[in-house]
């Protein structure tokens, strides 16, 4: 058997690890619709994703006709307190992630989770997944103070999981930027919410399934 050259492999969350776009798209419809305004189509809300709810939010509100700062602020906690109790009504894994992970894990490589999310959501998201316990480390937006792409919540998520040689998996520029600040390799994942062409993350490798993820670590250069 192939040896794989990492002790850990890390994952965002939301676009990569789970498609949580049905669930955000709710919340943010939710609190447009407070506001009288129309909904989203899923697949509108991609690009709003990947920086925290407030940008989220931020993001909608400009493409449904503009917003003012006090919009802003008196609908997000409409938004977060929805999502908070919607949080697994539609997301699900990625398909292939749950099989790629059972693979890594026979192989002694730990499985750790870096995202923007805040541990609110993030922590009772897994545990109502049935993911939690497959993690040696769940780090979100707000566990260090601050976010990715600043390295310092990826190298917790790393010193969390018992430290070793990492890798991470992302879909935003906030990942493959992170890992990059980190000093560690990247991978991005094509399926998740991108806001452009994949290549423009300019990662160092790319999947476009997880089927894909574990003969590309086996090849990696050691």
């Amino acid at each position: 058997m192939t040896q794989i050259p990492f002790d850990i492999v890390g994952f965002d969350l939301d676009g990569t690890l789970i498609d949580t776009s049905g669930d955000l798209a709710a919340a943010v419809n939710y609190a447009l619709g407070k506001l009288g305004r129309p909904p989203f189509p899923v697949e509108a809300i991609h690009p709003f994703v990947g920086k925290g709810a407030k940008v989220m939010l931020e993001r909608a509100l400009a493409a449904s006709g503009g917003y003012e700062a006090a919009e802003l602020e008196e609908n997000l906690p409409v938004l977060l307190d929805y999502y908070e109790q919607n949080l697994a009504i539609h997301s699900l894994p990625y398909p292939g992630l749950i099989e790629t992970m059972d693979r890594l894990t026979e192989r002694g490589v730990k499985l750790a989770i870096c995202t923007n999310k805040a541990e609110r959501f993030t922590i009772p998201l897994m545990h109502q997944l049935g993911l939690s316990e497959r993690f040696a480390s769940i780090v979100g937006g707000d566990t260090v103070g601050v976010a990715k792409p600043d390295p310092a919540p990826i190298r917790e998520m790393i010193a969390r999981a018992g430290g070793g040689r990492a890798i991470f998996l992302g879909d935003t520029i906030n990942d493959i930027a992170g890992a990059r600040n980190a000093g560690i390799p990247n991978v991005a994942v094509s399926f998740g919410f991108l806001d452009g062409p994949v290549e423009n993350l300019e990662a160092d490798a790319v999947i476009h399934h997880f089927d894909e993820l574990v003969p590309l670590l086996e090849q990696w250069p050691g």
